[in-house]
């Protein structure tokens, strides 16, 4: 969607897709927006309460039936396991996505780990594809007003344009923009202390992981150290992701810088951080928000 500060500021049922790296502040923003009556549609509870709610469940009833107390319950219908997920703590998504790595450390051989990502970028698919149908929900059933899609930091890996189309036929896309070297660092460090979901598309981890074996001097993926792995591609993973972020926003959406969506307090800031990136972009680019 594309608009003037005055058609925005007409806009009666506002509905906001975030995008950007995780850990930019795209669930902060979203949780700030909740607490002001909009309807807060997370990306990743999505996919973990609707597409891999079953896999995931599969995955704690193998691991459970190798517990003969345990596995005697479950052939027996006598305990019933559920995956509670929560918008804020996506744990049972990131232990089903896994690390690549060695099995004995807690790592994923490679089939079983191409197999998760693909079940992964099915599920993000479809969460966002149902985007349209949860901002007629948010208004006819939830009585909310305003609609903001807190989008996986995955989004500019699917590769599916008729996602992004969709999304910008039925939302105002916000890329939030890292612009500095130290908050870069800062998002990378708390990416890695505490990690979301990751999915690589499948030929960024053909390219990189030879790389890594062979600084590692290793020779098989059986060998990598699952923790260290993740470590080293996340830098490589966020730059990769830049150029194709831009790619979105350019004929898309707008631009704003995490220092700006750090200085939102509430929802007026938020409005008018969209008004100043809105007027940006109307002005043809004269001033980037990089610069302003």
């Amino acid at each position: 969607m594309h608009f003037t500060v005055e058609t925005f500021r007409a806009w009666k049922n506002k509905r906001i897709t975030l995008l950007g790296m995780s850990g930019v502040g795209k669930t902060h923003l979203s949780s700030l927006l909740r607490q002001h009556e909009w309807f807060h549609y997370s990306g990743d509870y999505r996919i973990g309460t609707r597409y891999l709610d079953e896999p995931i469940l599969d995955l704690i009833k193998q691991q459970a039936m190798q517990v003969p107390f345990l596995r005697e319950l479950l052939r027996n219908d006598w305990i019933d396991i559920q995956n509670n997920i929560r918008i804020v703590d996506l744990g049972p998504v990131l232990s089903f996505v896994g690390k690549l790595g060695d099995p004995d450390r807690g790592g994923l051989a490679p089939d079983e780990f191409s197999r998760r990502q693909a079940l992964y970028r099915e599920g993000e698919i479809a969460a966002m594809k149902d985007v349209p149908e949860f901002i007629r929900k948010g208004v006819e059933i939830y009585g909310y007003d305003h609609f903001v899609n807190d989008v996986g930091g995955s989004l500019c890996e699917l590769e599916d344009d008729s996602v992004i189309d969709l999304l910008a036929a039925h939302t105002l896309i916000l890329y939030i923009q890292v612009t500095t070297k130290d908050e870069e660092d800062t998002l990378i460090r708390r990416a890695q202390s505490d990690p979301k979901p990751l999915y690589y598309r499948p030929a960024f981890l053909a390219e990189h992981l030879p790389v890594y074996l062979r600084e590692k001097g290793l020779e098989y993926v059986a060998q990598v150290e699952p923790d260290d792995f993740t470590r080293w591609i996340f830098p490589r993973l966020f730059h990769s992701r830049v150029p194709r972020y831009e790619a979105i926003a350019g004929p898309h959406g707008y631009t704003v810088t995490s220092r700006e969506v750090a200085q939102v307090r509430d929802e007026a800031d938020f409005l008018a951080l969209l008004e100043t990136a809105i007027a940006r972009k109307s002005a043809g680019g004269r001033q980037s928000a990089v610069s302003a």
